[in-house]
């Protein structure tokens, strides 16, 4: 049969699929970016040890005078990988009759799907950050954010590859502290950009992004993000996205899985901040 749809057919059009996944979740996820990433050989286990050496401090000495040794020892944080995953079904008669492009439909479904699950993981760690600003009962203003970063400062964290991540409903109240409620004819730069463009841009020098792909933290509106370090998280990837196809004659459809295996972990404790803030319009 000339018009017959079968597996073949379909497993010819996966590099389209797995390609729209990938780009739209690197493009989706803003967490990946913001994180330090490590890249997992297959065959190598599920787990990957990230070394870390404590501070050293250097001393006087005098003249002719021997230097007593120092023991530099190391600990680790330790991040473990396991399998995410996704599965649908696509009809013949659906690929045959939608208007749009499936393919690129389940791609963008699927690429969403895992940039959500992975900005999600990275995201609950913020709370386990020991130094917290907030105790979720009040907004936030760029004070805040000025703390958070004097903190840091303060544990001799590098200024540069610092970031602020936070929940859309707050950054809202961040936005009208800058521009005094939306109303600021006279503003600088940083209020100006925010009025026309509802971008924050950099405060105290660390960029500020937003994401809803928070857990609320017990009360509406409240949800706890963070200033950090780029070496404050991990990121571990054994498997990116994967997809492979699996025929059903009987249904007459395609069934598509698509899987991931990563493993996310706090690295660095004292190279975070949590931010934990109540929304002014979602209280």
């Amino acid at each position: 049969m000339a018009n017959e749809t079968t597996s073949t057919s379909l497993n010819d059009l996966l590099p389209s699929i797995v390609a729209e996944a990938m780009f739209v979740a690197s493009e989706r996820s803003i967490m990946r970016n913001l994180v330090k990433n490590f890249t997992l050989p297959l065959g190598s286990g599920k787990t990957i040890t990230v070394p870390r050496y404590p501070v050293q401090t250097a001393a006087a000495v005098n003249e002719g005078t021997d230097l007593a040794n120092t023991s530099v020892s190391t600990d680790g944080t330790t991040l473990t990988v396991s399998e995410v995953g996704i599965m649908t079904t696509v009809t013949d008669y659906a690929r045959m009759t939608s208007a749009s492009n499936v393919i690129a439909d389940v791609g963008r479904l699927f690429g969403d799907a895992i940039a959500r699950k992975i900005d999600r993981d990275l995201i609950a760690l913020f709370d386990g950050f020991s130094t917290a600003l907030g105790d979720g009962t009040a907004a936030i203003t760029p004070a805040d954010i000025f703390k958070a970063v004097a903190k840091l400062r303060a544990n001799a964290v590098p200024a540069s590859d610092l970031y602020c991540v936070l929940h859309p409903e707050i950054a809202y109240d961040l936005k009208a502290t800058l521009t005094n409620t939306y109303a600021n004819p006279n503003a600088g730069l940083l209020q100006n950009e925010a009025m026309s463009t509802g971008y924050i841009g950099m405060i105290a020098g660390v960029p500020v992004f937003e994401s809803s792909n928070f857990a609320n933290s017990g009360n509406a509106g409240d949800y706890k993000g963070a200033v950090f370090h780029r070496d404050a998280l991990g990121l571990a990837v054994l498997q990116d996205i994967k997809i492979e196809t699996q025929r059903d004659a009987s249904l007459r459809a395609d069934e598509l899985v698509s899987t991931a295996v990563y493993g996310v972990g706090e690295l660095v404790d004292a190279y975070g901040v949590e931010l934990h803030y109540d929304s002014s319009i979602n209280p």
